[in-house]
C-alpha cells in the first residue's frame, strides 16, 4: 500500500467500527466513511475531524454503485451491518448485510483493493454445533442476522475465487469502553441481582474491541494471504460464574448470591418456548447464558501476532465505566 493508504470505511458509528477507525486514524490512514445521511455528526465523537464523510446509506444499493464507480481505494474496511435483534425487516437485512457487501467487494475486485469483511461467529450459529467453534465448522441459519452473513461471507469467498483480495474477521460478542450491548446488560443485571445462572458450568468466549481494532490493523499492514477467515476472540473463553462473581466483587465486595443458581432445565423451557413463538432475541439470550459458546482461535493469535490479553481483567474496566457513570 501507500504510504498514506486511501481507506474506505463502513460502520463507524458503530461500536466496533469507532474503534477501528480510531486506531487507523492514529496509524496514518486516510479514512473515507458511509455515514447515513440521517446520522447526526455527534454520533461520530472525536472522528468527526480524523476522517473524511460521505453521506450514503448501505441500503441505498443504487447510489453505493454510483460512489463507488468514481472512487479509488487502497483498501475497503466494511463493517457495516443490520445487526441482530433491531426492527428491521427482511429486505433491509438483505441491501445491507447481502447487497451492499456485494457491491463493495466487486469496487475492491475491479479496483484492487484489498476488501476486509467484518462478519459474525454468529455465521456458526448462536450456540455452535461443536466446541470449540472453526472455519470448518457448521453454520446455522437461525437467525436474520446469523443468515444474511453466512450468504456474504460466500459471496465473499466466490469473488476471492476471481481475483478479489479479501480477508473475513468473524469477531465474538465484543466489550469495551463505549459498549452498550449484551456485556453491559449483564453488568446491570449482576449490580441488580436479576441475572439468573443455570446450575451448570457455562463458558463464554468475548472479544475485547482494542484487541479485534487491531486485528483489523494487522490484516491492513501485513501481508496476509487472501481467502483467509480469522475468528478474533480473547485467548480463552472464561466460566460465566466467574465472570459474574468478579462482577459482583468489583460493584458490592462479594460474590454474586448463591440463591440466583438454578436449574438449567428452565433456560431450555425458555428457549424452546421463545424459539416457538419465532423470537430470535429471547432464544438467544436464553441460549448465551446456560450454554457453552467458544472458539479456536489459535491461527488468529499465530498470524496477526496479537496480544494474549486476560478477559477477566479486561472486563473489570469496563465494571469500573459503568461504576462511573451509575
Amino acid at each position: 500500500m501507500s504510504e498514506h493508504p486511501r481507506v474506505l470505511i463502513t460502520g463507524v458509528t458503530g461500536f466496533i467500527g469507532q474503534h477501528v477507525a480510531r486506531l487507523l486514524a492514529t496509524e496514518k490512514f486516510h479514512l473515507t466513511a458511509l455515514v447515513r445521511p440521517t446520522t447526526p455528526v455527534s454520533r461520530l465523537g472525536d472522528l468527526a475531524d480524523k476522517l473524511q464523510v460521505v453521506r450514503l446509506a448501505l441500503d441505498d444499493i443504487n447510489g453505493l454503485k454510483e460512489y463507488l464507480a468514481a472512487q479509488q481505494f487502497d483498501a475497503i474496511v466494511h463493517i457495516g451491518a443490520v445487526r441482530g435483534g433491531r426492527r428491521a425487516n427482511r429486505a433491509m437485512y438483505e441491501r445491507v448485510n447481502v447487497q451492499a457487501t456485494e457491491q463493495l467487494a466487486i469496487s475492491a475486485r475491479e479496483t484492487g483493493a484489498r476488501f476486509i469483511f467484518c462478519s459474525s461467529v454468529g455465521v456458526f450459529g448462536a450456540i455452535p454445533l461443536e466446541l470449540p467453534a472453526n472455519d470448518q465448522s457448521p453454520r446455522q441459519h437461525d437467525s436474520l442476522y446469523h443468515s444474511t452473513k453466512i450468504r456474504a461471507e460466500a459471496l465473499v469467498q466466490r469473488l476471492a475465487l476471481e481475483g478479489l483480495d479479501a480477508v473475513i474477521v468473524r469477531p465474538a460478542i465484543t466489550y469495551g469502553s463505549g459498549d452498550d450491548g449484551f456485556p453491559q446488560t449483564l453488568i446491570r443485571m449482576v449490580d441488580r441481582r436479576r441475572l439468573f445462572l443455570p446450575a451448570r458450568p457455562v463458558l463464554i468466549h468475548l472479544t475485547e474491541v482494542k484487541l479485534l481494532a487491531r486485528a483489523f490493523l494487522r490484516l491492513l499492514s501485513d501481508d496476509i494471504p487472501s481467502g483467509r477467515a480469522y475468528i478474533v476472540a480473547d485467548p480463552e473463553p472464561v466460566s460465566l460464574p466467574a465472570l459474574t462473581d468478579a462482577i459482583h466483587e468489583r460493584l458490592h465486595d462479594r460474590p454474586y448470591p448463591r440463591s440466583r443458581v438454578v436449574s438449567g432445565h428452565w433456560f431450555d423451557m425458555g428457549a424452546s418456548i421463545a424459539r416457538k413463538l419465532k423470537k430470535e432475541t429471547w432464544t438467544a439470550r436464553f441460549q448465551l447464558i446456560s450454554r457453552h459458546w467458544f472458539f479456536d482461535v489459535e491461527d488468529t493469535y499465530a498470524d496477526l501476532r496479537l496480544p494474549r490479553i486476560k478477559t477477566l481483567a479486561e472486563f473489570m474496566n469496563l465494571v469500573d465505566e459503568y461504576r462511573r457513570k451509575d
